[in-house]
């Protein structure tokens, strides 16, 4: 009723046009189209073309030997702009990011998608061409776990399953200025088709170079059907008249760039209040400044920095594609794949696309993030439009689920089947979150992300009834006749995929005599400098140490987890192996992770992070402060060596919230240590 209230008196306040800024140079403003981010190696003349593009995937035949893909990323300075609402221009700036040929001049911070099937060898000469940094210098820092070497970089393949060894998912390298570093990445035939996603993960400089925008799409295609014995890819299902259904890449990212003042400090815009407090409520740029992300220590003399906790503040917006307000396209009743993907660090981001009032596509341009619960109220009056996640974290489902609200916290995926029912604007809003379910552990108030702006087409009446009927279909068409029937039961009965998922459950018998691995995340606010920490089964949480092997297991067995923060909320992640949720238990022992449950321990609002995960598998999941406790199972499986598991956000993990885990043969003590 209080946030009703609010809305209420700035719309009589100021009127609509007056609380959005509309002008003529606001409905001047052009739209901000997303596309698709470029395919590395798509359009290098001279360098191999992107392996299953989305022309011949789909006829592929199922298992069939492609040669190897070689690429290449080179990462330097680049200077670019990026759309500020708050000035309707466009503010420059120079960031380090992932660059080259493939990379679009209009969104250079922007990682070119790599592409991959399974079996494929891919191989990526990352090549580190920023100025020299002295802080990178010698195998090890004077203090590891404070940010530092922002030019000292690696490459992760986040979710793969692939080897955390040698030149292939290898965390604990720096490729440092000046070097080169050959990746090779060794796709198994068996590996899930999906979306992942790649980004730098060299410890101390992770957070900043992803929030200046070095991360990218990392998409698996399939095209092998189902058989009465071994699941299939979801794209042999994913068919509309007879064609791949469009397809769409959203990487979601905040890239929070500051323009310093001739002392060094970021410029901002404060106000006053009743008590003389003074706050920042945005940070500015000048016509002839340049945005940077040098370093954590680039304060206002307000004290505010870059770390997450001024996000906020900053005014800075989550963009989509490298659009900032962005536009998205589709078409009334054309069934289609988004793969959405939190590739930032700051925010919490719930997807909720709603009709759009006629008025509501202009005052979007000028919206600035704390206006988005009266621009909702205003102009986002529809009813919410459902979607349904077919895949977690790159992974098919055993069943789609339907869904108007998707939670996205860092480096989480969702593929969602999308049909909008009918032609004209939609919002596409990051709705409000609880405070046990965001980054900044704090009530977070819908902001708007952009608007999808859909053409005329079939207007679907019935959402469900159309996106069964379209799945139907295309399994009668393609699916072999052994197993056809068995597909279209499974469709029938509530959009059940389980001849598409890529794990089979860790039953009881799997884990029975095997110890419980305990992960328990924790923030010492009484030391200074804080201490981010991560305890276990043997030991209190305690700041990471390179040189340390905190975990080993064994490679062959499968185990039961519990994750639980002393402090704070946290998105937990581990390398290599994914994990299959079991059950969520809030203060009071409820267990709230079925598609039903409801989680309102920590009063008011329901909390949508954690309904409908029970037996989904994922990379990445949610770990609330409070008392709740994740449980999941997990397999050690194929490989053997030292990887990560560590708080995804990432300069959490900078700071010391990380882990080195490491996986040995039967019998053995050690493997390969960092």
């Amino acid at each position: 009723m209080r946030r009703n209230t609010r809305v209420s008196r700035l719309i009589m306040a100021f009127g609509l046009v007056g609380l959005f800024g509309l002008s003529a140079s606001a409905a001047r403003t052009q739209d901000r189209v997303v596309s698709n981010p470029r395919v590395l190696g798509e359009v290098t003349e001279g360098e191999a073309v992107s392996l299953k593009t989305k022309q011949n995937f789909f006829t592929a035949a199922p298992g069939a030997k492609t040669p190897d893909t070689e690429l290449y990323l080179k990462v330097v300075y680049t200077e670019g702009k990026i759309y500020n609402p708050a000035t309707q221009t466009e503010d420059r700036v120079r960031l380090r990011s992932y660059n080259g040929t493939d990379v679009s001049p209009s969104t250079p911070y922007v990682a070119p998608t790599l592409e991959a099937a399974p079996g494929d060898t891919v191989r990526i000469e990352l090549d580190n061409q920023l100025p020299a940094d002295p802080s990178c210098a010698g195998s090890h820092h004077t203090a590891e776990n404070a940010p530092h070497c922002f030019n000292g970089t690696n490459l992760h393949s986040h979710g793969l399953w692939v080897s955390p060894t040698g030149n292939s998912d290898n965390v604990l390298l720096s490729i440092n200025p000046g070097d080169k570093f050959g990746y090779e990445y060794n796709i198994p035939r068996d590996h899930p088709a999906g979306t992942f996603w790649y980004h730098t993960h060299r410890h101390g400089s992770t957070a900043l170079q992803v929030s200046s925008g070095m991360a990218g799409a990392l998409i698996v295609r399939g095209s092998r059907l189902p058989t009465a014995t071994v699941n299939g890819d979801l794209e042999t299902l994913l068919v509309q008249n007879g064609k791949p259904v469009p397809e769409q890449v959203l990487l979601f990212q905040q890239i929070q760039y500051g323009c310093l003042d001739k002392n060094g400090h970021i410029k901002v815009k404060t106000v006053t209040k009743p008590n003389g407090q003074v706050e920042v409520v945005a940070w500015v740029c000048d016509p002839t400044d340049v945005g940077v992300i040098e370093s954590y220590d680039d304060g206002s003399a307000l004290g505010t920095g870059f770390g997450p906790g001024s996000w906020k503040e900053s005014g800075r917006y989550t963009s989509i594609n490298g659009q900032v307000l962005a536009t998205l396209n589709a078409t009334a009743g054309q069934l289609a794949r988004w793969r959405l993907i939190h590739g930032g660090v700051r925010d919490t981001i719930i997807v909720e696309f709603r009709r759009m009032a006629p008025a509501g596509a202009q005052a979007l341009n000028t919206a600035a993030p704390q206006d988005g619960e009266a621009y909702k109220a205003a102009y986002c009056t529809g009813d919410p439009v459902p979607v349904y996640v077919v895949a977690h974290d790159g992974l098919t489902a055993a069943q789609a689920q339907r869904k108007t609200q998707i939670v996205l916290q860092p480096a989480y995926r969702n593929d969602l089947l999308v049909v909008f029912p009918t032609e004209g604007n939609y919002c596409m809003l990051n709705a409000a979150v609880t405070a046990g379910g965001s980054v900044s552990a704090e009530v977070k108030e819908t902001s708007v992300l952009g608007k999808v702006v859909v053409a005329k087409g079939q207007d679907v009446d019935d959402i469900p009834a159309f996106v069964t009927a379209q799945l139907v279909a295309a399994a009668k068409a393609r699916m072999p006749a052994a197993i056809r029937q068995a597909v279209v039961d499974d469709l029938q009965d509530g959009l059940k995929l389980t001849r598409f998922t890529a794990h089979a459950d860790v039953g009881d018998a799997e884990i029975a005599n095997e110890p419980v691995q305990k992960v328990q995340f924790n923030i010492d606010v009484s030391a200074q400098p804080l201490k981010f920490e991560v305890g276990s089964q043997d030991h209190a949480p305690r700041p990471y140490q390179a040189d340390r092997m905190d975990r080993t297991l064994i490679l062959g067995r499968a185990q039961e987890w519990r994750l639980q923060s002393q402090f704070a909320n946290h998105p937990f992640h581990i390398h290599v192996n994914p994990f299959q949720i079991v059950a969520i238990l809030d203060p009071n022992g409820k267990d709230v992770s079925a598609v039903n449950a409801v989680d309102d321990a920590g009063g008011g609002a329901p909390d949508p992070n954690y309904p409908g995960l029970k037996g989904v598998w994922k990379d990445t999941i949610w770990v609330k402060g409070s008392g709740y406790t994740i449980i999941f199972r997990t397999r050690y499986q194929r490989y053997i060596g030292a990887y990560v598991l560590h708080c995804h956000i990432l300069d959490h993990e900078d700071q010391g919230m990380m882990q080195n885990v490491q996986i040995v043969l039967p019998g053995a003590t050690t493997g390969n240590t960092p």
